[in-house]
């Protein structure tokens, strides 16, 4: 009888291989993460505007938030009629923020009107719960805020003028830090 003698294999060798195969995968995976990375630069404002997401309260959100909808309501009823709609007639169609219900009346019950065919202004009786608002029409559409007590319709609705009399304009600006920026 003969016996042979097997020897254990030898688990040192299959221990490195998946070893080195690790660091191959972390290697490879820090290069790819290191190649994508994309640079946060801090964008800023200037002094006469405000950022709609860090610089506004939530009732300012929200009205900001629903003109910038309502917009495109508008444009197609400017469209339809070749006049741009009174607040009157954008209540009645319930568009926020024209309607008068809660949610208007949480957010500072503004009183709208149209400015000839140059802009929407919403005066706000409570400007600790949200500024007054105006929404320039144009081509470029904006919109500013005035936190001021006493705020009454522009006749000059030029930068210059709107920037004397107290008005910010507020901007939208979106980049990938959007919900990772905290602003203490």
């Amino acid at each position: 009888m003969n016996t042979h003698v097997v020897r254990p294999a030898g688990a040192g060798h299959e221990t490195l291989y998946v070893l080195l195969l690790c660091l191959l995968i972390l290697c490879v995976a820090g290069s790819v993460v290191a190649w994508r990375h994309e640079s946060h630069e801090a964008t800023s404002v200037a002094a006469h505007q405000l950022d709609a997401r860090l610089d506004l309260n939530a009732a300012e959100q929200g009205i900001y938030a629903d003109l910038r909808v309502t917009l495109d309501e508008i444009n197609l009823l400017h469209e339809e009629t070749g006049a741009l709609p009174q607040p009157g007639q954008l209540a009645e169609e319930d568009f926020a923020p024209f309607a008068s219900d809660a949610s208007s009346m949480s957010r500072g019950n503004h009183a709208w009107q149209l400015l000839g065919d140059q802009a929407y202004l919403g005066v706000s009786p409570n400007p600790e719960v949200a500024g007054s608002f105006l929404m320039r029409i144009s081509e470029q559409p904006d919109v500013w805020l005035n936190r001021n007590s006493n705020v009454s319709a522009p006749t000059d609705f030029s930068d210059g003028a709107l920037l004397q009399n107290g008005w910010k304009q507020v901007i939208a600006q979106f980049d990938a830090g959007v919900t990772r920026q905290h602003r203490h």
